[in-house]
Parts: structure tokens; sequence; C-alpha cells
């Protein structure tokens, strides 16, 4: 069966397409990469990709969110929440970025991503240039008190398995581009923050 999947992967030959990702970029006034959310379950990554987004459609960027509920619905609604599980639903979404940002759009990813070799794996895909990794720093006794899916409450009774931050480990980011406390900044702050650093990479040069 191996043989037979190597052969066939043998048998794939690239098609080199005339419009490229620079001409949808120009295209589109603005260069296009990732926006890599990372933090905790109940951290705040969706609501501050939701915002910047609104953020960036003012400013007629083109843009596209990806979370952790509209993946798993659908495209990785075979995987669990193991080890290897979070790997592949990790790597399949950075695929898709690649996607996502060769086709011109600036795309938001907001994901726990508990592994910094999985997340390592995400800049290796898309590229250095194209990857920004923002670390949303909240404390865990913060996201339990939100708790807002009401997931650590299942965690601690032991109704849910391999919860990030109570019996699945999070590797936080040693050295993210950007890192966004929530407990000590509001959500406009946070965006602010966020286009501040991105504006630039946002121009075409």
């Amino acid at each position: 069966m191996l043989v037979q999947e190597r052969k066939k992967m043998n048998n794939i030959i690239p098609h080199s397409y005339v419009i490229t990702r620079k001409d949808r970029n120009l295209k589109n006034n603005h260069k296009s990469f990732l926006i890599w959310f990372t933090g905790l379950s109940g951290s705040g990554k969706s609501t501050i990709a939701n915002a910047l987004e609104k953020k960036l459609l003012e400013e007629k960027v083109s843009t596209y969110t990806l979370d952790g509920d509209n993946v798993r619905n659908g495209i990785n609604n075979d995987l669990t929440f193991t080890p290897e599980d979070r790997k592949e639903n990790i790597r399949r979404i950075a695929e898709i970025s690649n996607l996502l940002v060769d086709a011109g759009i600036v795309t938001l990813a907001a994901f726990v991503s508990p592994y910094r070799n999985d997340r390592s794996n995400i800049k290796e895909i898309l590229g250095e240039d194209s990857f920004i990794e923002v670390y949303v720093n909240t404390s865990l006794e913060a996201c339990e008190l939100r708790d807002v899916k009401g997931l650590y409450k299942k965690a601690r009774k032991g109704e849910i398995k391999n919860m990030t931050g109570i019996d699945a480990p999070y590797e936080a980011p040693i050295d993210p581009d950007i890192e966004i406390k929530t407990e000590e900044m509001t959500i406009e702050e946070s965006v602010i923050e966020i286009m501040n650093i991105i504006k630039k990479k946002l121009k075409n040069e």
C-alpha cells in the first residue's frame, strides 16, 4: 500500500500557471500573508482576529479568517484532540492558509496550536516572510474564569480529555512577532498594536 502511495506521489507534476501571487497582490493593492494567533482556549484569539479582520476590511484589505470551530466542523471533522491529530490538524490548516495567501488574501488563523514544533512547521510551509505569529498571552486562571464554551468546567470534571492547560501541555512561543496580553489590553488596543506592526508589511513595494 505504501509503495502504491509513493508511486502516486511520483506522478504528481505541478502545473505552472501564468497568474502569480505577485499579480494577485498587485490587483488587491496589498501584500498577502498569514497572521497566526496562538494561545489557550478562551484567551481571546478569535475575538481579536475578528476585530482585526473588521479593521482590515475598513482598509479595503482582502481577508479570510480560519478558526478551530469552522475548520473542525468541516475539513478536519475526522480528527480528535490526541497529539497526533492535533499535529495533523495544524498541518492541514497551514496548507489551506498557504493556498489562501497565494490567492492574495491576508489570512487570519486563530488556533490553540499548543506545540512549538507545529508552529515552526507552519512558518516553514508559508515561508518566514509570509508568517506572523501573534501570541495571545492570557493566564489559565483568566481563561477558566471566562470559560465561554464551558470546556474548562467539563475538563475539570474529566468529561473532556486532552484539554490544553489542564491535562495537555501548552508550549508558549519563545519569540513571537507580536505578544498581546489580554489581561492588560483591551480588544481595541490589541488591534491597534497589531495594525501598527503589519501596516508596512501590507504595502506593495
